[in-house]
């Protein structure tokens, strides 16, 4: 991520000097992060997501981005790239999909309805992206498919159904899950250090459980861990997630070792070597860690596997601070 301490120009417009408090221009930057992470098609429905009612946030936000890359209306993008999307209004299974909601290396994930009027539910449909229809990433979808269903927890999102397209796209479907990633829901609720505790603690049970089912999830960070409007959390995203299973050395299992979300990744990950429960347990901490003191324990200024190598493995982490 760049500089955003550069860019505070862009929106000092909104606020005299006492309204732009240290704390509001925090959380400006944390939803900026969070929405550079996403492709810029998904951008205006994460940003409408995150921000809710606060327009002003919105606006601060839309402000950064334009000011930092020349962007000036990623909301159009999107919905210019949703209306290109052939699956928009295509029956899937018993569903309807209405439209798309994310973007992966591997998959599109689309909102749909039940469109068989044998009763009314809302629900995400995951379906691999077809460039990537190859043995190995159908190996590796059907992994995370099955991981799903013999997963039952009510902090892990549930899947539903499953099956393949008219193509032949393997999909599956789950809960619809409408929240947001757990570090932007503590910070713009203002919880406290023993409510964000709380809360990681129920994250923290749902890891439990998939470890218990010798499930490694492998890509644990604040957008795979999203929070409800009533405050649940859900874990969501077992697509690169390693079954501990004698014999499931498989070859995907082997070369999909290092596809990983290098901010997160524990030492073992970003070296190549074998994964097991403490490489969860690794990111978890990093992930606290960044829910407690508002940044995380090191800084990647580069993505190059040296760097990022160097970084975690031999960086020393800044003491945390309470804020």
């Amino acid at each position: 991520m760049s500089d955003t301490e550069n860019l505070s120009a862009s929106v000092r417009h909104f606020y005299s000097e006492s309204e732009l408090t240290p704390e509001r221009w925090q959380q400006i930057k944390e939803v900026f992060a969070q929405v550079q992470e996403r492709n810029p098609a998904e951008r205006g429905d994460f940003l409408r997501q995150v921000c809710g009612s606060d327009e002003k946030l919105r606006a601060e936000v839309q402000s950064l981005l334009a000011a930092e890359d020349g962007a000036t209306d990623f909301e159009s993008a999107g919905a210019s790239s949703r209306a290109d999307d052939a699956m928009i209004g295509r029956r899937v299974g018993a569903y309807k999909i209405s439209r798309r909601i994310g973007r992966g290396g591997m998959a599109t994930v689309y909102l749909a309805a039940r469109a068989d009027k044998q009763y009314e539910k809302q629900v995400a449909i995951k379906i691999l992206l077809p460039e990537l229809d190859s043995d190995e990433l159908l190996s590796r979808f059907r992994n995370e498919r099955q991981t799903l269903a013999e997963l039952d927890h009510p902090n892990i999102v549930k899947l539903v159904d499953g099956g393949s397209t008219e193509e032949g796209l393997p999909y599956l479907v789950m809960d619809y899950v409408e929240g947001v990633p757990i570090d932007t829901y503590c910070d713009t609720r203002r919880l406290s250090t023993e409510e964000r505790l709380h809360l990681f603690c129920k994250v923290c049970a749902a890891v439990e459980c998939a470890h218990q089912n010798l499930v490694v999830h492998r890509d644990l960070k604040p957008s795979n861990i999203l929070i409800t409007n009533d405050g649940t959390p859900k874990l969501l995203d077992f697509g690169i997630s390693k079954v501990l299973l004698p014999g499931n050395g498989s070859q995907i299992t082997r070369t999909l070792t290092r596809r990983m979300t290098p901010a997160y990744a524990s030492p073992e990950q970003v070296r190549g070597e074998a994964v097991t429960p403490a490489t969860d347990m690794y990111s978890l901490g990093v992930v606290l860690y960044e829910l407690l003191t508002g940044h995380r324990p090191y800084e990647l200024k580069q993505n190059p596997p040296a760097e990022v190598e160097r970084a975690i493995c031999e960086q020393e982490p800044e003491s945390p601070v309470l804020r």
